[in-house]
């Protein structure tokens, strides 16, 4: 039975492959026939026909009825997370304390992790066996406390500060402009590899880059530069930022990640945020800053399908890589967008102007040719020579036929004759 042995790096809530993704190497790949000028030349049109049904009916069609599945899930939990989160700021004015209890729900992520793995597994392993294996992610040692505080603690602040900026600027702004004001992050993930990682440079990405700088400057320009909105838009744009950061430094530091590593490292922030960011909504509650009283009157409801949707949003967006393609995940954090500005213009006075429109047109374009792969020009050229090859063999073929059928009609009349 053929491994599959995928390598992943764990986003952060708020993150998007893609919201942008990172790389995935060893992913499998349903194989593709042969290129047309690799072809055998023997065979009829009917035979290629049938061989390229074949093709298309296969692991393919597979792996794309899956990529709808996930599609759906990622843009669904994404944008129910960000609904509900403006519904429960109505009676619970608390963004952080929101954040960590959303964020103490990670610790299920390995637990979940090993279900799946056990019930696939021919064999199935122990916890503590496990978990031996998957420490190896950290180094030699396995999961010591210096590796927790040097590896685990600073990615566990990120987190807390993507989703934490994110929430408090729900407040403020509606949901609309924060969801496509966060595809920016994409943008900035590129931007910061550029420069940190040393990646490829590609002129797309550069126009990619503009493009959402720009939209920036149009959603501020939209609401006529208000303190509410500027802040929100900060708070978004910092939240964007803050993704960026942990993914370019997760690939910088730890490099790539199995299924199974990922699912630990993620808990291991769900354990951090338990023991050491416990404190701050105290220490909030006690100055007032985020004050709810009573304790009857929170909205337990929410807190809770709040933090399932973004649990649900991280465990598809982490692990839908074993069943479709990462693309295809990015797409259900832009499909988010629209669905929110549904919701928003039937729950609220959201005011869909012109600059607000052409806005969220110009960030969804630069998300859409930040997805683009490094290669989209080589095949981008093949794909024009192919056209060029095919019409030029059309008129050839029709050429050919009409010339044969005054040459058969002659060589026929002496044979008729005699």
């Amino acid at each position: 039975m053929k491994k599959h042995s995928a390598r992943v790096a764990p986003l952060s809530a708020c993150n998007s492959p893609v919201l942008t993704l990172t790389k995935v190497e060893g992913e499998e790949r349903p194989r593709e026939g042969p290129a047309p000028a690799e072809a055998p030349a023997a065979g009829s049109e009917a035979g290629r026909g049938s061989r390229r049904c074949c093709r298309c009916s296969g692991p393919g069609l597979r792996k794309l009825g899956w990529g709808l599945a996930v599609v759906l899930s990622v843009c669904t939990s994404w944008a129910g997370a960000t609904q509900l989160a403006k519904r429960t700021f109505r009676t619970f004015d608390a963004p952080f304390t929101l954040t960590w209890f959303a964020t103490s729900w990670n610790c299920l992520f390995f637990p979940l992790y090993y279900v799946g793995h056990a019930c696939k597994a021919p064999e199935r392993p122990s916890v503590r066996q496990r978990y031996r294996e998957c420490c190896r992610f950290f180094g030699g040692n396995g999961l010591t406390l210096k590796v927790f505080f040097t590896k685990a603690a600073p990615f566990g602040v990120l987190w807390t500060l993507t989703n934490y900026l994110y929430l408090h600027a729900i407040k403020k702004i509606n949901t609309t402009d924060a969801s496509v004001l966060f595809c920016c992050n994409k943008a900035f993930v590129f931007l910061l590899s550029w420069i940190v990682l040393r990646d490829r440079f590609m002129g797309v990405r550069i126009v990619a880059a503009i493009l959402a700088i720009a939209g920036i400057v149009m959603m501020t320009y939209a609401d006529g530069f208000h303190s509410h909105s500027v802040i929100g838009i900060a708070l978004v744009v910092g939240s964007a930022s803050m993704s960026a950061l942990y993914k370019v430094l997760f690939k910088l530091l730890l490099g790539s990640a199995k299924f199974g590593e990922a699912a630990l490292f993620l808990s291991v922030l769900g354990v951090f945020n338990v023991l050491f960011i416990s404190c701050v909504p105290v220490v909030l509650y006690f100055t007032r800053i985020e004050y709810w009283s009573p304790f009857s009157h929170i909205p337990w409801g929410h807190l809770c399908g709040f933090s399932l949707l973004l649990l649900t949003f991280n465990v598809v967006l982490n692990f839908g890589i074993a069943v479709t393609y990462p693309t295809l995940m990015s797409l259900g954090i832009v499909l988010s967008v629209p669905v929110n500005a549904v919701v928003d213009h039937y729950t609220t006075n959201i005011v869909f102007n012109g600059v607000r429109v052409i806005a969220i047109v110009i960030i969804g374009l630069g998300f859409l040719l930040l997805l683009l792969p490094e290669e989209w020009d080589v095949w981008l050229v093949k794909l024009l020579t192919r056209l060029k090859v095919r019409k030029k063999e059309e008129p050839a073929e029709g050429s050919g036929d009409l010339g044969s059928g005054p040459q058969n009609k002659r060589r026929a009349r002496p044979s008729f004759a005699r």
